[in-house]
């Protein structure tokens, strides 16, 4: 099927509701609507679907809008830009969906209804004791109290004395109905198995059915992308277009694969991330109710570059094997033909490596300034050059900016303690008298650079037969603490002569010759 309908530039929109904070398989769906406008010379919409005022959270609808502006997704039209469409938040057009709602019931596609709720749940009851699930449908219609089953007199009584009522669409017996979707192909459904869906509410305000349509029809929306959850509203969202006699302007649906969890089947969910560790908001939220905060993945050091990264990858084939793109590439190779229908599972692990490409890469000069701001954070000052030189070193050994200073403490604070099983394998009676000899060479080496001072040392220990382990392990715990890091003669280079002569004096002193830290 072809993507562009009719070759015009595509119009997609991303319509969230504001009932919590979105979550990543929407900041998915999200992307892949602005890549594919994008891709064809299209209009990316951001309208906002808050008719469901019982589940709307306050501050949800800014969340909405900062996160999408951190991941690079600008609207070209909608929320909060405006454009010729406006107003795109939908409790600003309730006006609108009234008037679509009677004239479906004046042309016999849907009917007043005026069962309470309380009748509602009675009725469902009843058919629970008896094993079977209550539909309200076309089994039932003609039998409750609605504009089908009472006479025109009593439903005018019931509309004058303003007795609470919704409108539902009444849905075909026994019809055949055959879709296309660009992602899955054709879909059959009878529409037998469905029940007769709430339009308009009683509270004055639109269903997402009703509202979805009509500003879909009313913004001349071309192509609806969304999340595979929406499959069954497709059904009804067809017969809402033939009902209005719209059927030339429906759009061409994709209905995108479903995130699954890291280790199994299953929607992923905030309880998958709080169980495993890791975020599934793009920003941190705290909820207004609870004061609870979930973490986001821009507070926990991802790039937003990154996280778009690997969100693209997640249900789309590129038809390579590169992973890494940059906005600009995703848009020239985004298609939807290339989005599988099979849901995608989630790896944390392969996030955080995308956040690693991605840093490995960054300017040095940047993440020099954001070492500097941790180091301003704790009192700590030190040049440019030598950050950025730091900043070298060390890149490849995390994921994220703010590990830096776990790899790259002891270049500014001495080590306050040293690794026990390093002492105790490596530091031997000889060692202190072999630390001293390096010493030695350490204050008569000029320059006091990383490849002479490499020169001079090794020399040495060859010279003496010495094994590098016997001194360049010991001589590591002196500088650092412990056995790991970056180059030890770069190291010994940034701390200075000074400082590494006072470091290695220090630890023969604190750990002395019996090999135990004092």
């Amino acid at each position: 099927m072809a993507e562009n309908k009719l070759n015009k530039a595509p119009r997609v929109r991303f319509a969230p509701s504001p009932t919590g904070p979105l979550h990543i398989g929407g900041v998915r769906t999200a992307l892949f609507n602005y890549l594919f406008a994008k891709r064809h010379g299209g209009t990316f919409i951001l309208r906002i679907e808050d008719t469901d005022r019982q589940r709307y959270v306050p501050g949800t609808e800014e969340y909405i809008i900062e996160s999408l502006r951190w991941c690079g997704i600008e609207p070209d039209e909608g929320v909060p830009v405006g454009g010729p469409f406006a107003p795109y938040r939908q409790s600003d057009r309730k006006d609108i969906y009234r008037g679509y709602a009677m004239q479906l019931v004046e042309q016999g596609y849907a009917y007043i209804a005026f069962d309470s709720p309380e009748e509602l749940d009675e009725l469902r009851s009843q058919k629970e004791k008896k094993g079977e699930v209550f539909q309200y449908d076309h089994s039932v219609r003609y039998n409750l109290k609605n504009s089908i089953s009472l006479s025109p007199e009593e439903v005018k009584r019931l509309l004058d004395e303003n007795v609470p009522h919704v409108v539902r669409f009444k849905m075909a017996e026994n019809r055949e109905i055959t879709i296309d979707d660009i992602i899955r192909g054709k879909i059959r459904i009878n529409t037998s198995t469905l029940d007769d869906k709430v339009l308009f509410k009683a509270d004055g305000m639109p269903t997402y059915h009703l509202a979805n349509v009509a500003d879909d029809y009313l913004m001349q929306i071309s192509h609806v992308i969304r999340g595979e959850e929406w499959l069954p509203s497709l059904p009804l969202h067809l017969l809402l277009y033939e009902a209005f006699g719209w059927s030339d302007r429906m759009p061409l649906f994709a209905h995108l694969p479903l995130l699954l969890k890291p280790g199994g089947q299953g929607k992923l969910s905030k309880r998958d991330g709080d169980k495993l560790g890791f975020p599934v908001f793009p920003l941190d939220w705290k909820d207004p109710s609870t004061g609870e905060i979930s973490s986001g993945y821009r507070e926990s050091g991802y790039f937003p570059e990154a996280f778009i990264n690997l969100l693209a990858l997640l249900g789309w084939n590129p038809g390579t094997d590169k992973e890494i793109f940059t906005m600009e590439e995703l848009i020239s190779n985004f298609s939807l033909e290339r989005v599988h229908h099979a849901g995608a599972h989630f790896d944390p692990d392969k996030a955080r490596w995308f956040n690693h490409q991605y840093l490995v890469t960054a300017d040095i000069s940047f993440l020099a300034e954001e070492l500097g701001e941790i180091l301003k954070e704790k009192n700590i000052e030190a040049e440019p050059d030598k950050l950025e030189k730091i900043c070298s070193l060390v890149k490849e050994r995390v994921d994220f900016i703010h590990e830096m200073w776990k790899e790259a403490s002891f270049f500014f604070i001495r080590p306050q303690s040293y690794d026990e099983n390093v002492i105790k394998k490596k530091w031997k009676e000889n060692t202190p008298d072999l630390l001293e000899k390096v010493t030695t060479i350490l204050e008569n080496t000029d320059p006091f650079e990383a490849g002479n001072l490499s020169l001079k040392i090794k020399s040495y220990l060859e010279k003496e037969g010495i094994g590098m382990g016997n001194v360049m392990i010991p001589l590591r715990l002196a500088l650092v603490g412990e056995s790991k890091g970056p180059d030890l003669f770069t190291i010994m280079e940034l701390l200075g002569r000074e400082e590494a002569l006072a470091r290695i004096r220090l630890a023969v002193e604190r750990i002395g010759a019996e090999g135990s830290a004092s």
